[in-house]
Order: structure tokens, then sequence, then C-alpha cells
């Protein structure tokens, strides 16, 4: 089973990749913390800490000079890599729910979930103020989202087969522990029956006493300011799975930059999986991405300059200097910038902030805070997954998927993502639909992943189904809405349980 689809684009202290937003994608790969970063120019040292998970430690960063453009190219550039250290992996998101009601989780289920499979399962808790909010083994991390979406980070992994290997462990934790409480897990996109304020009011903390919702707080803030979509659905009743891939190099950054961020709609198409709001059908295919299309316009979408001559470390630079930043982390607490560019932050023009110097953490929290449908987050090693690695992972894929989009106009490319999420891989594209651009790009995947060695292709399986009907994961249960499940949704949550 799929989720909604999203591609974007991850550089991080450890690499670059593309990375795709599947929502609770059944068989996934996994992400890891950042490693160690040093810029020589400033000796500015990013400890090995998960940012989600362990909000409430402090960074561990000296820098003995302040930061400039030139650091913060090159935290980038320091992520270029080697093809044999190339690495796939996710983030994995997936709704909880009571078996017998159907609703949300509450935070004391949320509790007692994490500190079993804790117990049971040999991880270390991640507390805040006495509270469990994560978990982490090795360079594993499971983590809260606002609306208590459990979240797993996972490792970065060499093949397709190990991230199959990986999530199977870990749906067997979750679903041995929450069979116990009572518990399922839901793999979709977008939640289909409870309304905003039941979802809202799952992680019962209040937002004073806690560290890590002060840090959704700020945001949710920054985002009731400057979008249109209601912020509090955007943030909780929405589930992904983000995956990235690694960059050997600025060119090579550029290239699978561009070609994911090109694809991104057909991406979403073959894994659109949200087709229900409120317990009855919302009219798209992926609400969770025409979510994004009403967000913030500079912060989020298809950012036209990647496909500029200009287009680089340096460029993106730029782009996320003159982004409003939405907090700093200091002392185990989280300020609110109220908006200022992290341009001024450097500057020293945030009046409120003005005895803070910026820090690479800094910088690195910021960039997490951009959402485009590609883009750079410096939180994430890079990996990514099933198509996208036979895509960018082979160069001779790669260069077939670039010279086929090299006439796209950014219309086209907007069209796409505005009309997708409505009308998925039936969306009407030149002289056909977007299927047929899909039939391409998945004979590529497989040939990438054929040359890749490792016996792959039989993950193409599914999504091979897809492409060869025109038929998504949405369209499917939308027909088993009108018909066996008598328009009730509630059939959903065991069609799509994990």
């Amino acid at each position: 089973m799929y989720g909604n689809y999203t591609m974007v684009l991850s550089l991080s202290s450890c690499g670059a990749g593309a990375v795709i937003n599947l929502s609770a994608l059944k068989t996934y790969v996994g992400f890891s913390p950042k490693k160690y970063l040093t810029c020589k120019r400033s000796n500015i040292a990013v400890s090995n800490q998960g940012i989600k998970a362990t909000a409430s430690a402090s960074a561990a960063v000296a820098a003995t000079e302040p930061l400039t453009k030139e650091d913060l190219m090159a935290y980038f550039a320091s992520g270029c890599k080697p093809k044999e250290m190339w690495r796939i992996g996710t983030e994995h998101e997936k709704f909880g729910f009571e078996v017998k009601t159907l609703r949300p989780m509450k935070y004391e289920q949320i509790t007692a979930l994490l500190n079993s499979i804790a117990e049971r399962f040999d991880w270390d808790k991640v507390t805040e103020n006495g509270r469990t909010i994560g978990l982490k083994q090795g360079r594993q991390i499971i983590s809260l989202e606002p609306g208590g979406q459990l979240e797993l980070s996972g490792a970065p992994l060499k093949t397709l087969h190990q991230t199959c290997d990986e999530l199977h462990s870990h749906i067997y934790q979750v679903k041995t522990v929450a069979e116990e409480l009572g518990i399922g897990f839901l793999g979709i996109g977008y939640e289909p029956k409870s309304s905003l304020d039941a979802v809202a009011t799952a992680p019962k903390v209040p937002s004073s006493t806690s560290i890590l919702l002060r840090r959704f707080d700020i945001i949710r803030d920054y985002l009731v300011r400057f979008v249109s979509s209601d912020p509090d659905d955007v943030m909780r009743r929405t589930c992904t799975v983000q995956v990235n891939l690694d960059y050997s190099s600025e060119t090579d950054m550029i290239r699978k930059f561009r070609a994911s961020l090109a694809l991104q709609p057909m991406a979403t198409a073959l894994f659109a999986n949200s087709p229900f709001s409120n317990g009855k059908p919302n009219g798209f295919l992926s609400m969770r991405s025409h979510l994004w299309i009403d967000a913030i316009k500079n912060r989020t979408g298809m950012i036209p300059f990647v496909f500029h001559d200009s287009f680089g470390f340096e460029r993106y630079v730029d782009y996320a200097l003159d982004l409003p930043m939405c907090f700093l982390h200091r002392n185990k607490s989280y300020l609110n910038c109220r908006g200022m560019t992290f341009r001024d932050f450097l500057s020293g023009k945030i009046s409120h902030l003005s005895h803070e110097q910026a820090t690479i953490n800094d910088w690195q929290n910021h960039i997490g805070t951009a959402w485009p449908e590609v883009d750079y987050s410096v939180s994430r090693t890079p990996y990514r997954l099933k198509s996208t690695v036979g895509l960018l992972y082979d160069e001779e894929s790669l260069q077939t998927v670039l010279d086929m989009i090299s006439d796209w106009t950014p219309e086209e490319r907007e069209m796409l993502r505005t009309q997708v999420p409505i009308t998925g891989l039936k969306t009407n594209f030149r002289y056909g639909s977007l299927q047929h651009v899909a039939e391409d790009v998945l004979k590529l995947a497989k040939d990438g992943l054929e040359r890749r060695g490792y016996n792959e292709t039989g993950f193409l399986n599914a999504i091979a189904e897809v492409v060869k009907t025109g038929v998504t994961p949405a369209e499917k249960l939308l027909e088993l809405y009108n018909g066996d499940w008598g328009q009730s949704v509630d059939p959903l949550f065991q069609e799509m349980k994990y």
C-alpha cells in the first residue's frame, strides 16, 4: 500500500539527495541523523544528534568567528560523497488509532507504546520533563509529529533489501506492542475520519510545559501568518515518508535536484493516497499534496530557479538566507524569531536576538524549515527509494531523465503540481497523459536498478501495476468506498492497517 509521494532533494552534512515523501508507504527506506561536520574556515563542529527526537538536548557547536556565507556554502559542499559511499533511507510516518473506536491515539497511549517498545526491544528513551517523547537505537530514531503521528528515522543503508528488512523489523516491533494496547497504525497520507479537533488533542501535553510542543507552536505561529491553508491541518492530519539520496559533487547535486523536482508531480500521482477527509471523499486523490499548494509561496513549491543556469550551492544559500526564520534552539528551549530572515540574523539586525551569534546548528534548523517540493535539509542524511534509486543512482538513467525534461516549461511543471492531486496519472500532459511519462520513467528506473546489480527490480512490481492501469491507490480506495464499503470509511482502517 502506498501513501502520497513527494520528492525532496536533501542536502545534509552527510550528503544530499532526492527525497521522496511517500505518505505512510509500506515498503520504505531509512534516514540517519547527521554526522560530524567540520568547516575549516570557522572551525565549526556539529554533533551527531537527531533534532526531532532530541529536542531537549543542547547542540554541541563551537565557532571561533561569526558565520559567513562561505561557511554556509561549505556546509552543503561538505556533503559530497564518492559513489561507493552513497546510501538510501527515509523517515516513515504513520497514524495511530484505537482499534475499537477508530479515534486517534491519546498521549497516554503514545507514552505507553513508546515505553513498552523501549523495554521490550532495547531502545533508549528520549525524555522531556519526565515524559517519553521518542526513542533511539543506534542510528535509528522514533519520534512524534504534532498530531501524534509516529515516525521512524532509520539508518543509512546500501540496498533496498536492507531498507525493506529495516521496515519489517520496525513494523513488527510497533505492531507487537500496539496490538496489546488495542492500537493500530494506518498507512495513508491524510487522516480519513476524525475531525481536526479530535486529532489536535491527540498529544495532550500543555505546550507551556513541553519544549517539543513549544517548537511546534512556533512553527504553527509562523504558518498562521503566512499560509492560507490551516496550519493545524498540515501539521496534524498528514503523514509522509521522506527519502533521501547522496550526491558526489555540486554538479551531481544540480542534476539530481532538477530531475527530482520535474518528476515530483509524477511521483505524487503514483503514490496518491489521501482521498478522504472527515469520513467522506474530499475531491482529491492526494489531499496532502494539495494542502501544500496553498502553503507559503516562497517556502514551498517548485522553486523555479533550480532550472536556471545560476543554480548551485550559492544560489540555494541565497534563497535560504532570505527565508524568514522560525526559531532558535538555545539552552534546551526554542526562541521565536518572529519572521526575521537568516540574513538579518547574520548581520545582527534581529533586535530581540542581537545578543545571539549564528551557528551552523542554527543554519541546519533553519534549512529544515524550508519545505519546497524538493529541498535541501541539513537535518537528514541523504537517501532515496525504489524507482528513485534506479533513476538517480544510475548515470545513464539520470541523463535520460534530464534529456526528457529539458524542454518542460515552468508553466507545465506548475500545472502538473496543481492538477495531479486531483486527477493523478490521468492528468493531461502535452500529447497524452502523465501515465505515459510514468511508463517511460518506470523503464528507466528498472534499467537503473538492474545496472546496480543488487537484484532490486522486484521492488518495482507494485508501482508497475499502478503505471500499467493508471489507477492510483486513492482511486482504488474510492471504488471500495462507493462499492463494498457502502460509502463508509470505517473499513479503510482495516484495509490500510499495518
